[in-house]
């Protein structure tokens, strides 16, 4: 009885012991790789002169397609330099990708280890900080144990790190996962000679000395048996047959930002059907999702924002503005949504991306409405002038100034009414100038206007054009007495 009920109970709970691990998978997805990962994945081609890690390290964000150049790589292992990557032009892969080819060593040693191609390029895509930082604290090591040097193939210089300003925190309650500070110099390799690169080859838990995080010991992947380059690292750091290049190596670090930058015109010059259109020697890199099939860790909302930004900056390029400002602004605003997903606050809600689109449809709705405005009231200005000219031209104000002139030059003739001397006992008038006693009034604000004058004495009236009665009026008078 007894065994027949532990059958039957391991029978309800082997189902959700296999789904254990899934669980744990799915958790994970998304989630930020932490130092100790970093570190360990970065150990192996922490290394490689700057150039090459650069190109490394975007290429490497298109899995798919970095298999296809392993396995072309396979087939032609003598093909390396320039000339391999001319031999791939016509492949429909991402530059940063066929670049490789010129480096046979590099894509087969990493060629059988498509989980590792695909971590790393997960890494730099979404923690691009920290990738550096921890390029950097490799090679700090490896020159404090006496690897890294410069020799026949390599120049390693050191400067400075440019202060960076820190990530602003969340809330109080938020817990904050405690990161290394950054690096305080900045450790460069370059190749001795620019044209030659030597693909260094070292063994991870030699160079670095003690390795600081025992639970997570460094991946060493030797080169495989049976190719040209093949070699056995005991110690300190090996290197392959030299690989003259031109323009094969156009990427580089940016090592104050954080980002990788092109040289376009090395660019331009080995990818003559895939051109930049940009106005400057250099721009800032930008992943493109058309090169990837396979899923990213963030999921399909990663891979939606990292389309918008591409079509972005392929805008920003086409109007000539400078790509390597918008990479850069556009890094900085990742970097501070990684930070805050990093301390748990999420940063699809309120975040600075959100805040400044609603800004921006804010400022063009206050734009449009300031216009509509400014219109109207350039149009209600225009329709008053227009009124108050109205009838400037018109024939009928043009015979009411006639009138007025011929009328008032009668009354100034000899004989006239005007002119007669005034009767005993009459009417008072004006002695001077005066028209038999008539008070006449002028308009003083009309373009055209009529004069009536009565002949009894009454008082002369003048009315605009638009036949409005004009209150304005001027008495014609001289300077003598009143008569009786």
């Amino acid at each position: 009885m007894f065994i027949a009920f532990v059958s039957r109970l391991r029978r309800l709970l082997l189902p959700i012991v296999l789904a254990l691990p899934m669980l744990v998978s799915a958790q994970s997805t998304g989630k930020p790789f932490t130092t100790e990962q970093l570190d360990q994945m970065l150990a192996q081609v922490a290394l490689y002169p700057d150039s090459l890690l650069s190109q490394l390290l975007m290429a490497s964000t298109y899995p798919d397609e970095f298999e296809q150049a392993v396995a072309w790589s396979r087939a032609h292992p003598d093909v390396k330099g320039d000339a391999a990557v001319a031999q791939v032009e016509s492949k429909d892969w991402d530059p940063s990708v066929a670049s490789l080819v010129a480096f046979p060593e590099v894509l087969i040693t990493l060629g059988g280890k498509p989980d590792y191609v695909k971590n790393l390029g997960d890494a730099f895509l979404a923690q691009p900080d920290e990738v550096m930082n921890s390029v950097q604290r490799l090679r700090a090591a490896a020159q404090k144990a006496g690897s890294l040097v410069s020799n026949e193939q390599i120049v390693v210089t050191s400067q400075a790190a440019q202060a960076t300003a820190p990530a602003q925190t969340a809330a109080p309650t938020t817990i904050v996962v405690q990161q290394p500070a950054p690096p305080t110099q900045v450790i460069v390799i370059q190749p001795a000679q620019p044209s030659v690169i030597y693909v260094p080859a070292y063994n991870p838990t030699v160079v670095y000395g003690t390795w600081w995080y025992p639970g997570y010991p460094p991946y060493y992947y030797p080169p495989p048996p049976g190719y040209w380059f093949s070699r056995t690292i005991a110690t300190g750091i090996a290197f392959g047959v030299g690989i003259g290049i031109t323009n094969a190596l156009w990427g580089g670090f940016n090592w104050g930002g954080n980002d990788v930058n092109i040289n376009v015109n090395h660019y331009n010059n080995i990818n003559v059907n895939k051109r930049l259109d940009v106005n400057s020697k250099q721009t800032s890199w930008n992943h493109n999702p058309v090169h990837r099939q396979a899923d990213y860790r963030g999921g399909n909302t990663q891979r939606q924002s990292l389309e918008r930004k591409s079509q972005v900056a392929g805008r920003e390029a086409y109007r000539g503005k400078d790509a390597a400002t918008i990479g850069s602004r556009d890094a900085s605003r990742d970097r501070a949504q990684q930070a805050m997903a990093q301390h748990g606050v999420d940063p699809g809600k309120g975040s600075a991306r959100d805040r400044a689109q609603t800004a921006d449809r804010d400022a063009a709705r206050q734009k449009m409405q300031n216009a509509d405005r400014d219109a109207a009231r350039t149009r209600a200005q225009q329709a008053s002038k227009d009124h108050a000219f109205k009838g400037v031209d018109d024939r009928q104000a043009k015979q009411h100034i006639d009138r007025g002139s011929a009328s008032l030059s009668a009354s100034q003739r000899p004989g006239s009414a005007a002119t007669r001397p005034m009767p005993s006992g009459g009417n008072r008038g004006t002695a001077a100038g005066g028209g038999a006693g008539n008070r006449a009034a002028v308009s003083s604000g009309g373009a055209s206007h009529r004069m009536a004058a009565p002949a009894g004495g009454g008082r002369a009236s003048t009315t605009s054009a638009g036949g409005a009665r004009s209150g304005a009026g001027t008495r014609l008078g001289g300077a003598g007495a009143l008569g009786r």
